[in-house]
């Protein structure tokens, strides 16, 4: 099927012709069909900046050349799912995928395809590594060393391989060489962060070398900015790099691993603006940082504190901040829920004081993040057995999309009679959805008792007693 949707397309049966592929070629052709599309359009973006906006037609499939985009990596996105391909002037990508499996089943064919395909191989091969991370952080630090070593080998030997059948740019190969060893640092990162966490026992063993690539990090790498890999390792950076520090000067050592202390993010966001150059890619983090440090906020001071960080940084993006502390402050501690506006599953606007006469925990959660919703609602469905007591209550915050709200309840057996919508809210989407690691603890009387916690953190069930016993 894959093979006759390619040369239907470059027959023009498809569409108006089919480019060039000569070598000479400055062209770049991307094309493609989708399966069980979620939305008409796909989205080719670089940098955060949307390059074009392609639209499927009746059967599907979209196209179009390219003149005059550079090499690199660009991103792919049929919302609400996204992945990375790398292009290079001269190629004619075919992208075939079924939204059912978004990656697994996600296909690069054409000229030019194997680079995109090698990246997306990474992809899912480093998921499984990031599991087995979580999974087996208890090994001793010299086997974990040898195991990451293995992985890194068998990734260049892997490039080497596809290099050897064929005519990869420099370039190109620069960038694929660079997200091994990026993830390979990644893995040691997370797996240092865990046993200092969790098993001091074994972080004692901790060879003083083990983090030693972290001098060979470059967080001016504007080639990488796009690329997942070099973005979680220096997301996890920024967070062992703060505890780190946090352990140095604090005496309750434990504490140092609540990541979403004011301290903590403060020091993050200090970190990331002295070490990066790249505006872009400091923003990205900053915004992140800084709308987790206020959505956690749980009073004035604490908003205060923030923006004055802001301030003192010269963040580009203040404005913004300062109208989601506005938001935040109805979510203090302290404040009641009685009278805040929610629409059931039934299509009647209700009052969350209707609804709320237990103990009851809150937690937003989007359409257009599945892998996130379905993660919620998981750890939900096992906290509903463990503590009957409690009632919890999904809000989605996908306000006018009804219709699609109702089908994925329906298409994951989400319980009907504990999800929500939001209704009559005074801030946007984008807003909102800030607010999606976040849960909030409601006393039976709708009082908000705690707004400093993330669902799936590890002392969440922790929290959770402590609010239950109260």
């Amino acid at each position: 099927m894959k093979n006759l949707f390619y040369f239907l397309l470059c027959c023009g049966l498809l569409f108006t012709g089919c480019k060039d592929n000569s070598v000479e070629s400055s062209n770049i052709f991307l094309g493609g069909q989708i399966n069980n599309p979620e939305t008409d359009y796909v989205v080719l973006s670089k940098e955060n900046e949307t390059i074009d906006t392609l639209f499927l037609d009746e059967e599907n499939q979209f196209g179009k050349d390219f003149q005059d985009l550079e090499s690199g990596i660009y991103t792919f996105r049929h919302p609400p799912e996204s992945q990375i391909m790398y292009i290079e002037p001269g190629d004619s990508i075919i992208i075939w995928l079924n939204t059912l499996s978004f990656d697994e089943s996600l296909n690069f064919s054409g000229d030019g395809s194997e680079k995109s395909n090698f990246l997306l191989e990474m992809f899912l091969k480093n998921q499984k590594n990031n599991d087995y991370v979580i999974n087996n952080y208890n090994i001793e630090p010299e086997k974990f060393a040898r195991i990451t070593d293995s992985i890194r080998e068998q990734r260049l030997q892997k490039l080497e391989d596809l290099k050897d059948r064929n005519e990869f740019s420099e370039e190109f190969l620069k960038i694929a060489r660079a997200s091994i060893y990026y993830e390979y640092y990644d893995l040691r990162e997370r797996y240092a962060f865990l046993v200092k966490k969790y098993n001091r026992g074994v972080a004692n063993k901790m060879p003083a070398d083990f983090t030693a690539y972290r001098e060979n990090i470059d967080f001016n790498n504007e080639e990488m900015q796009d690329y997942y890999v070099y973005t979680n390792l220096i997301d996890d950076y920024l967070r062992t790099k703060s505890i780190e520090h946090c352990r140095e000067f604090h005496k309750d050592k434990r504490k140092c691993y609540n990541i979403n202390t004011f301290q903590n993010i403060k020091r993050r966001i200090i970190l990331i603006d002295s070490l990066s150059n790249i505006k872009s890619l400091k923003n990205e983090f900053i915004d992140r940082l800084a709308a987790q440090a206020i959505t956690m906020a749980e009073n004035e001071s604490r908003i205060d504190s923030i923006l004055n960080l802001l301030n003192n940084i010269d963040y580009s993006n203040i404005e913004s901040a300062k109208h989601l502390a506005g938001i935040q402050k109805d979510y203090f501690v302290g404040n009641s829920m009685q009278d805040v506006m929610a629409e059931n599953t039934d299509g009647k606007v209700i009052r969350y004081g209707e609804v709320i006469n237990g103990p009851t925990i809150t937690y937003a959660w989007s359409l257009y993040a599945p892998a996130h919703h379905r993660w919620q609602h998981n750890i939900i469905g096992d906290l509903k057995e463990k503590y009957p007591e409690l009632d919890f209550i999904g809000v989605n915050i996908d306000m006018g999309e009804r219709e699609e709200w109702l089908r994925t309840i329906e298409t994951y057996g989400y319980d009907k009679d504990q999800e929500y919508q939001i209704a009559r809210r005074k801030a946007s989407k984008e807003t909102y959805k800030k607010y999606l690691n976040k849960v909030l603890f409601i006393s039976p009387d709708g009082t908000i008792v705690r707004g400093d916690i993330q669902l799936g953190s590890p002392e969440f069930e922790e929290d959770l007693l402590e609010f239950l016993n109260k």
